[in-house]
């Protein structure tokens, strides 16, 4: 049944996943950078293999680099879509981790000692301005180039496979 869904569903499926697993480490208590982070790009990554294997199976299937990288990219359109969408509304929820990183730019900034109190003040103003910018970016930018990475890794294992 569940080979049966097309790789955008699939893409939806993992994508749920992943912002469940996201919500559990974060109201678990754990830290941001726990470990169990790498098990978010473990499913994304299971995700992608997920769709290109069920395609490898299926008669559609012409055995090219570029069939199967297909099959891969629509799932890693969609978890992208939705992690983003996901990184702005929980971050829009928590106004606190834009102030926290504020506050860390002070701190930086104050401890180096190069920068004046004006600077200092302009910079933090920027960083919060521009907080959920940059991580939508970043999110946007280490999604995709994660989910290319991947697809093209897996397309190039089950062509030679195959």
């Amino acid at each position: 049944m569940l080979n049966k869904l097309s790789a955008t569903y699939k893409g939806l499926i993992t994508a749920v996943l992943m912002i469940g697993l996201s919500l559990a480490i974060y109201y678990s208590g754990l830290k941001p950078d726990s470990q169990l982070q790498y098990f978010i790009y473990l499913l994304y990554a299971a995700g992608i293999t997920w769709s290109i294997y069920s395609f490898s199976r299926s008669a559609d299937n012409p055995n090219k680099f570029g069939a199967y990288f297909q099959q891969g990219f629509k799932c890693f359109i969609v978890v992208t879509l939705f992690m983003v969408l996901f990184t702005y509304a929980f971050n829009k929820m928590h106004p606190e981790f834009r102030e926290e990183m504020a506050k860390a730019v002070q701190k930086e900034m104050e401890a180096k000692g190069n920068s004046t109190p004006a600077e200092i003040a302009s910079n933090v103003a920027k960083t919060k301005e521009y907080y959920i910018t940059m991580l939508i970016s970043g999110a946007i930018f280490a999604y995709l180039l994660m989910g290319a990475v991947i697809a093209a890794v897996a397309s190039l294992l089950f062509t030679k496979r195959n």
